[in-house]
């Protein structure tokens, strides 16, 4: 967190942005589906949390090795140590914006049952698919540098086709939701900590995301990465 010394506030300013991100978005959209403020900003902030810890690691993935470049080209370091750094960043990022859903559990007094645990292993999917991600697509933006603003576009698609400031029940074609990834790995954090279990829809589809992904980037990494040199 170079980017704040001698900040007053320090990466608490990411907190804060998200703070009012939350709060400007769960006044508009609570006004807007007519949906009480105690039952829809959890949902909303939990939403928002887990999204912007997924965007962050693809869109930071993607410049994986791109902006180590002159370390890797001065040094023999392990490949691993990059992807690694962005997903630790960026769970620090997540536990300062945690704080959010902490601050609204207080105000509306919502209780934290034993479901909430499951909350973990959805979380460790998420970064165990975040650091695979990291790497295919860090090998991938190095060879074809128009990567990383084709998938800062697609997020950009995604976020609003996600459910994360709507509900899935609110369309009816259900395929969309289901056939979305983003929307299962969210569930698997957000639905534990409002006290549901995660659908076994969401267990499946993101266990075939990490096994095949895991998969393809074990071989694409295993072929390439002694071209990741030459490609920086």
């Amino acid at each position: 967190m170079l980017r704040y010394r001698r900040s007053l506030i320090g990466p608490f300013w990411l907190t804060l942005s998200m703070g009012i991100m939350v709060g400007s978005m769960g006044l508009i959209y609570g006004e807007l589906f007519n949906v009480e403020a105690s039952s829809y900003l959890p949902y909303l902030t939990i939403g928002l949390l887990v999204w912007g810890l997924i965007s962050s690691c693809l869109s930071e993935g993607c410049q994986t090795f791109i902006e180590s470049h002159w370390l890797i080209l001065q040094i023999n370091v392990s490949l691993f140590m990059f992807p690694l750094r962005v997903i630790w960043r960026n769970f620090i990022v997540f536990l300062h914006n945690a704080v959010i859903y902490l601050i609204i559990v207080l105000i509306f007094g919502i209780k934290i049952t034993w479901i909430a645990l499951i909350a973990i292993p959805g979380l460790l999917l998420v970064f165990v698919n975040a650091l695979w991600c990291a790497i295919l697509l860090g090998m991938l933006s190095a060879r074809f540098r128009d990567l990383p603003q084709i998938v800062t576009s697609l997020l950009q698609i995604a976020f609003f086709a996600t459910p994360i400031f709507w509900r899935a029940n609110l369309i009816t074609t259900k395929i969309v939701v289901a056939a979305n990834p983003f929307y299962h790995f969210i569930e698997l954090i957000r639905a534990p900590l409002l006290g549901e279990a995660p659908a076994l829809i969401s267990w499946a589809v993101v266990g075939a995301v990490t096994i095949i992904g895991t998969g393809i980037t074990f071989l694409f990494f295993r072929r390439f990465r002694r071209r990741v040199a030459v490609w920086v």
